[in-house]
């Protein structure tokens, strides 16, 4: 019975310390190091006690369901510029202790929609510099745990709404380098302790209104060198944050009395801080373009109200004019009723 019961316990300490040819191993096989060194495969005999395994820099194309079979106390898995492109279905679903994940600059256009089942554990994932173009509403569910996602250097242009409801614990969410058009309510429900918000460089042009309502913790939002010529100030009232930053430099902002009242009453709000907001310049009108909103926006709702005013006293001054034509109008025609009225009629001059 003892032979039944320790036999296996002494197959795994021995496989524990043997190494994969051609990897480095360090702290008794726990730190197995196989960077750059040619592989087109996860190697087999990767120790059963490694807890970080380093692939980065090797020739692998794709991820298969039985890649890491056997690794089951693994933490942290390197898997950079490998050549990625396909991970398959299940290939991390055994991975239940892993805590950091890396997959950045490889070439993976999707991930299966059972990506993250397994991966409970989870704290930190890098998938940026690839070539992802939508994700899909379950690929991400599993990760329950996680609190950074790097998904910044895609080609993402659509997120599906639901895509991170299974989120809760994320607390840095970097969306940075995609081609995202709007910012839509309801993406961000469940991350109510998200911290930094990054989504510069986007084609971002509109915000929803109802789109940061659930950030109650949210520090830092970014959101430079996207599309936005306007804003709506409801959209950053709903943000109840002890102390956000905001950074908006860079977008082909139209600088009329309305984005001056918006800008006016943001840096009114204690919690609220433009970081940028003398880099803020103007794209339209043609003959503000470049100029600082922030030196500018003063004298150019001074001037629009000018105008407005000009308007409003050539229309009130046209109304009085005609309301005193109407007037001498009908004042005459009322003297030529009387006057008509007092002539003799016709045959009164036969008597």
């Amino acid at each position: 019975m003892l032979c039944v019961i320790f036999l296996p316990i002494a197959l795994v300490a021995g496989g524990s310390k043997l190494c994969p040819h051609q990897c480095s191993c360090y702290g008794a096989s726990e730190l197995v190091d196989c960077r750059s060194r040619g592989f087109t495969h996860i190697p087999h005999s990767v120790p059963h006690g490694t807890w970080l395994l380093d692939l980065s820099g090797n020739k692998l194309s794709e991820l298969r369901s039985t890649s890491f079979t056997g690794i089951w106390v693994l933490r942290v898995l390197l898997l950079s510029q490998s050549n990625m492109q396909v991970v398959h279905s299940q290939a991390l679903s055994s991975l239940t202790f892993l805590e950091k994940l890396d997959l950045a600059y490889n070439e993976l256009r999707v991930l299966p929609p059972d990506f993250s089942q397994g991966l409970t554990s989870l704290k930190h994932l890098k998938l940026s510099h690839n070539a992802l173009e939508r994700l899909e509403s379950h690929s991400l569910e599993d990760l329950q745990s996680l609190e950074r996602l790097d998904l910044s250097h895609n080609h993402i242009q659509v997120i599906e709404v639901g895509l991170f409801r299974g989120l809760t614990m994320l607390t840095h969410l970097n969306l940075a380098w995609n081609q995202l058009t709007v910012l839509q309510g309801g993406l961000l429900t469940m991350q109510q302790g998200l911290g930094v918000l990054l989504l510069g460089h986007n084609n971002i042009s509109k915000i929803e209104v109802e789109a940061l309502a659930p950030l109650q913790t949210l520090t830092i939002l970014n959101l430079e060198a996207n599309q936005l010529r306007s804003l709506k100030f409801k959209v950053f009232l709903n943000l109840k944050t002890p102390s956000t930053h905001l950074q908006m430099s860079e977008n082909p902002w139209t600088c009329d009395c309305d984005l001056h009242r918006v800008f006016s009453k943001i840096l009114r709000v204690r919690h609220l801080h433009v970081d940028d907001y003398v880099n803020i310049t103007c794209h339209s009108p043609l003959l503000l373009a470049g100029a600082s909103l922030g030196l500018m926006h003063s004298q150019l709702c001074v001037a629009e109200t000018a105008t407005v005013l000009i308007i409003t006293g050539t229309v009130m001054v046209t109304v009085v004019a005609a309301m005193v034509m109407a007037e001498r109008k009908r004042k005459k025609k009322k003297m030529n009723l009387e006057k008509q009225g007092n002539d003799p009629m016709p045959w009164e001059s036969y008597k």
